[in-house]
């Protein structure tokens, strides 16, 4: 069977799969937002608090996915929860990174302006800072849904949805019927689903930073 004999055929638990591992991959981005945002509000303009956050934050890239993915395991099962688990740490760093840095480099004059206008140190934060900030918090987040696409994959693991499964089972099939179909549906999946979601930040870039800003 040739692959687009392949892909015609299995065209529907292809699309189940493919949108089951970029929701998964959204809703672990969305929680890391969540969290690293706030965070990097919080320590941010405080060096010896963003070092230590940052520290410990980054020490998670340094976990190899497939040790994450076991040690999440006693904790959460198998699944969806470690899937997402794993993401999360995964995707904090460089949203994290990106919103202290985004913060500390909006132009001390801007923040001025706004204390001369009356604004309270919260207003010049929600009306100043983050939408100064935005398009490099945003970049970073950019950055973490690329990074989690791909790494999602490996959550076939600990039985997680999404394109990992077949291109697990495909390896695990090697010399099978569709086994190099399967992971080459897998890859170009993952692939697919990058290339749209990257396609996408830039559009929502482009659609919430202020024209000032760009230019």
């Amino acid at each position: 069977m040739t692959f687009i004999e392949y892909l015609l055929e299995r065209w529907p638990e292809l699309t189940e799969l493919t949108l089951l591992h970029a929701q998964v991959v959204l809703i672990a981005i969305g929680v890391a937002t969540v969290i690293s945002v706030p965070v990097g509000v919080a320590v941010h303009g405080r060096d010896r608090a963003s070092r230590i956050v940052l520290s410990i934050t980054g020490a998670a890239l340094t976990i190899p996915s497939f040790a994450l993915f076991g040690l999440l395991i006693p904790i959460f099962g198998l699944g969806v929860l470690p899937t997402i688990a794993a993401l999360v740490l995964y995707a904090i760093f460089p949203i994290l990174r990106n919103t202290v840095t985004g913060l500390e480099s909006v132009d001390p004059a801007m923040i001025d302006a706004g204390q001369g206008m009356g604004l309270s140190p919260g207003q010049r934060l929600r009306l100043v800072r983050l939408p100064l900030a935005w398009p490099v918090v945003l970049t970073g987040i950019r950055v973490s849904t690329i990074m989690v696409v791909a790494i999602a994959a490996i959550a076939a693991a600990v039985h997680g949805p999404g394109l990992g499964k077949l291109i697990f089972g495909g390896l695990a099939r090697m010399g099978g019927a569709n086994a190099l179909n399967d992971v080459l549906a897998g890859v170009v999946g993952v692939i697919i689903i990058a290339l749209v979601l990257d396609i996408a930040f830039l559009v929502l870039a482009r659609l919430t930073t202020s024209r000032g800003v760009r230019v």
